[in-house]
């Protein structure tokens, strides 16, 4: 699963992290991705300490054994971690789906977390990028939040994986396959209990951040128009 950050990307990971039949990993390619680059990310030398930071390594994990013997395993990727150079070839023997998010929304609630953000940092070009490589399926996270499981089921189907009714509810709190940030960006799906109603209206924007709404469109469009 490729998600950019703010889109509802965790909600799916405790969606299928709750049937018997998945284990799941948190962006294993976090840790690489801030040693590479020397990004500034909240916590960044606890992620690093933390979690395997070598993307080769990382890559042969992807396609080692299932943790705890599981069927299924699912993987939660954001496309900005792939930095260059970083193996993907490991991609083509998974089934790849692209969960998407409108910008506005994304932005919004970036910046609620971080004072600061770049076009790079929430993804989009990057995803768009990346789907033409690898290809896959795409779903919207506000299609998913108007019927939860009705596009779970529309999921399941489209991936010839019977749909599992415990992917609609999960206990509240953290879980033991949470990226060691998961206390700075997870406080609000740490508290729910299964997926939030539909969305309202998109939020209002500044300056700065319309112009990056608008950079980041062209790349939103082009997957929305692919989605299920």
């Amino acid at each position: 699963m490729w998600s950019g950050p703010r889109n509802l990307s965790t909600a799916m990971m405790y969606a299928f992290g709750n049937r018997a039949d998945f284990a799941v990993w948190d962006e294993p390619f976090y840790a690489p991705y801030l040693k590479t680059t020397g990004a500034d990310h909240p916590m960044k030398d606890e992620i690093i300490a933390a979690h395997e930071s070598d993307p080769a390594i990382v890559a042969q994990r992807c396609l080692d054994s299932i943790p705890a013997q599981k069927p299924h395993f699912y993987m939660k990727h954001m496309p900005h971690h792939m930095t260059c150079g970083f193996p993907l070839e490991w991609a083509k023997d998974c089934i790849n789906i692209h969960l998407i998010r409108h910008p506005a929304r994304v932005i919004a609630s970036y910046g609620a977390k971080r004072d600061e953000m770049t076009l790079e940092d929430i993804g989009f070009m990057q995803q768009a990028a990346l789907y033409d490589e690898i290809g896959g399926l795409v779903i919207d996270s506000s299609d998913i939040r108007a019927d939860p499981e009705g596009m779970l089921q529309k999921l399941c189907a489209a991936i010839d994986l019977p749909f599992d009714p415990a992917m609609l509810h999960w206990q509240a709190g953290p879980r033991k396959a949470d990226g060691i940030w998961a206390k700075h960006w997870y406080n609000a799906v740490h508290q729910s209990t299964g997926f939030a109603g539909a969305e309202g209206p998109l939020p209002e924007l500044d300056r700065t951040q319309e112009k990056m709404r608008h950079l980041a469109m062209p790349h939103y469009e082009k997957l929305a128009d692919r989605k299920l």
